[in-house]
């Protein structure tokens, strides 16, 4: 007996097929319209070949809905009923007709987002509706960051089930980890978290000397591996070289934050890393929900970024680019940039 037969996946095919080899005494229940969302590498032709495995199966099918309105059957229906491989069935249900759909029409995730952020206003402040009476429901893990960042700009609290905040996730706090400490390089929780992510053979025993000597003596852990010479830590030379390695990368991303754009920076993050490589190499369903969220990250830093700058800022990285003599925190202070540029001018 197999439930949920459509999301079967090939191994579990074989080891089916090879249980019910002698008697045939098989029942699987299941239903080919749901198996879209391929859940942990399922593979749909399982149940569409059902009837080659088995030429004299008995089927059953379960065609009334309970749940929905008369509305969701007939217009699922009609969705389904362009599938290329499916087995015919004609749902219905008696419930009540129940009300229109909405077609809502964005033209990016973020626009999606605030429309439903703007509609839950909205439908508050018309209804006096609670935030409880309220639920979005998204189709992959990468869409909530859109959603999320939408619900904040307009105060609504929310709480995620079945996962984790967008931003809590641990491959964006990877990313950004890097961001912090290409920015910052006394942030020694960042540093912690990326020194050996992607793993470059920089162990635990390791880590735990430079901590050590960066409490000794009251710097930063990064400071530390700056200097590593000067630190008699018993490291041996592959492992310097490793950490010379990682200074080296960071300074770089360092040196970029004034001349380039977040979006950029976190591009050259992701690739120079070896992030998206070490995620894009993993094939499993949660390798590939990984992946998805780092895109999606650098996809809302684009959308950031790409908002219209103040001339005072455009100025202020022409100059930069040029070679003037500006403070890179002057990017967080245009109207002092500018005065700044007027004056060498």
């Amino acid at each position: 007996m197999v439930d949920e037969y459509q999301d079967t996946n090939f191994s579990q095919y074989v080891i089916v097929k090879q249980l019910a080899a002698r008697f045939e005494n098989i029942c699987v229940v299941g239903d080919d319209a749901q198996s879209i969302y391929s859940f942990r590498g399922a593979n749909i032709q399982n149940i569409l070949n059902f009837r080659k495995d088995y030429p004299d199966l008995k089927t059953f099918k379960l065609e009334e809905n309970y749940r929905s309105t008369q509305t969701i059957v007939k217009v699922a229906s009609a969705v389904i009923s362009k599938n290329k491989d499916q087995f015919e069935k004609n749902i219905f249900t008696n419930n009540d007709i129940g009300e229109k759909i909405k077609v809502v029409r964005a033209n990016t995730d973020n626009e999606e987002g605030m429309k439903v952020a703007n509609s839950i206003v909205e439908t508050k402040m018309r209804e006096q509706a609670f935030n409880k009476q309220f639920a979005i429901l998204y189709r992959t893990n990468a869409q909530s960051r859109a959603l999320e960042e939408a619900l904040r700009k307009q105060n609504l609290p929310y709480r995620i089930y079945g996962g984790i905040s967008f931003y809590q996730r641990k491959e964006v706090k990877d990313l950004l980890s890097y961001y912090r400490l290409s920015i910052n390089h006394n942030d020694d929780e960042s540093l912690k978290r990326i020194i050996n992510y992607p793993v470059r053979g920089i162990g635990g025993t390791t880590m735990d000397k430079l901590v050590i000597a960066a409490a000794e003596h009251g710097i930063s852990i990064f400071t530390v591996c700056e200097n590593l010479r000067e630190f008699n830590l018993g490291i041996n030379a592959g492992t310097s070289n490793k950490i010379n390695d990682f200074v080296v990368l960071v300074k770089n991303f360092g040196l970029q934050v004034p001349l380039i754009d977040a979006f950029e920076l976190g591009n050259n993050i992701a690739v120079n890393t070896g992030i998206l490589k070490d995620l894009y190499s993993d094939k499993t369903p949660e390798g590939l929900s990984r992946y998805e969220n780092i895109q999606e990250l650098l996809n809302g830093l684009k959308d950031f970024v790409e908002q219209k700058r103040s001339p005072q800022e455009e100025e202020l990285k022409a100059a930069m680019l040029e070679g003037l003599d500006i403070e890179p925190t002057d990017l967080f202070a245009p109207e002092e940039a500018s005065s700044k540029l007027r004056t060498l001018g």
